[in-house]
């Protein structure tokens, strides 16, 4: 192959079924020559997936594809670029729209497609579909996608809030559906879970432009780390707050791991790192939806490194910590936004503050933070 034609690739993602199809049905009608293909999980626990091909004018083709070590997002990996590989050859197609199923992330396919064939496929942006009015359901949903039949491997531990949520976030482009049941609550969480997201109608034409937009995996990818991720920041609208709550204390472990279940539960959405005393060196990720919370280590902060290290760090790293650095502690701090209707945000600082060392214990140093109790170890370790 001489890799002579570049194939535009943009990704459809989102759990409303029905709007990621109005979304995708939009594409193929308003850009000629698009193409979409999407990979139906929903056969995965029988052992199959099936692919679905199609135009503006209905289905092209229809296959299966066998699960590959009994995940069917490997499966969806191993047969999605060899299909756009041979559309790219056949140079037939204006744009290769990849309509993702119901919980499979953008962020995973979007690396696929930009790792693979980078001289013969363009990832040219990546959309997710929502109705406004099912933001919050999905947020606030904790059963696990097993309970909701949307796992996408015997293994899968997500929950549909946090899957909602990464799938919500990531995507630099939301396609709005009209939703009669919408109100101006759920496009106020909307658009402070996301503000630097850009909103277009689902059936405008303004959807094919966002879709050429053109698309960088590697700043997405660090916009979403808990180092360096853009978080919201503070608002209040139509009954929608997010709180912002950024301390240069680290959090006594013992107290922070009694309050894990209030402070899950006080934001429909919550996010960001932590500084916890008896891991001082380690900058610990927060991800919350749905009552469900999952904290892990995501490496050293900054100021832990020795300087001949730091060439090693992504710029973007290096510049989010300058942005925030602390003459005393570097870049170890707390930084936590909390997003929800009827938010307590009184009552959640001053949760959160009393989980921080006291003075005290603040003083005594380093040395005696790494004594105090483990109480995260359950949690941090079980991996």
């Amino acid at each position: 192959m001489d890799g002579g034609h570049q194939l535009p690739v943009v990704i459809v993602a989102g759990m409303h079924s029905e709007a990621r199809r109005e979304v995708v049905d939009q594409l193929l009608r308003t850009v000629p020559g698009s193409v979409a293909l999407h990979h139906d999980l929903s056969a995965a626990p029988d052992g199959t997936v099936l692919r679905l091909i199609r135009d503006a004018s209905g289905t092209l083709s229809r296959g299966e594809t066998p699960l590959v070590n009994d995940c069917a997002c490997c499966a969806l990996r191993e047969d999605l670029v060899p299909e756009l590989e041979r559309m790219a050859d056949s140079g037939l197609t204006r744009l290769a729209v990849v309509e993702l199923w119901d919980s499979v992330e953008p962020k995973a396919m979007a690396e696929v497609v930009a790792g693979y064939g980078a001289d013969r496929l363009v990832l040219t942006n990546v959309i997710t579909a929502v109705d406004p009015a099912l933001v919050l359901p999905c947020l606030a949903n904790g059963d696990d996608l097993a309970e909701a039949g949307l796992a996408a491997a015997p293994t899968d531990q997500r929950t549909v809030g946090d899957t909602w949520a990464r799938q919500l976030e990531y995507a630099p482009v939301l396609a709005l559906v009209d939703s009669e049941e919408a109100d101006d609550e759920d496009r106020a969480l909307l658009a402070q879970l996301h503000p630097t997201a850009r909103r277009v109608p689902a059936a405008s034409v303004e959807l094919a432009r966002a879709a050429f937009a053109g698309f960088d995996v590697e700043a997405a990818a660090a916009a979403q780390h808990p180092a360096c991720a853009l978080l919201p920041q503070e608002a209040d609208e139509a009954g929608v707050t997010t709180l912002v709550w950024h301390r240069r204390r680290p959090f006594h472990p013992e107290r922070l791991y009694e309050a894990l279940e209030d402070l899950c539960c006080a934001a429909a959405r919550s996010r960001g790192r932590f500084w916890l005393a008896d891991r001082p060196d380690t900058l610990l990720a927060w991800d919350a939806a749905g009552g469900a919370l999952c904290v892990e280590s995501t490496g050293p902060w900054l100021a832990s490194l020795p300087d001949a290290a730091w060439d090693m760090v992504p710029p973007m790293r290096r510049a989010a910590a300058a942005l925030d650095w602390h003459p005393e502690h570097g870049d170890c701090c707390q930084h936590l936004v909390f997003t929800s209707p009827g938010l307590d945000r009184d009552g959640l600082e001053r949760l959160l503050d009393s989980c921080l060392l006291t003075d005290a214990e603040y003083l005594s140093g380093r040395e005696s933070w790494k004594a105090l109790p483990a109480a995260f170890d359950s949690l941090l370790d079980a991996a």
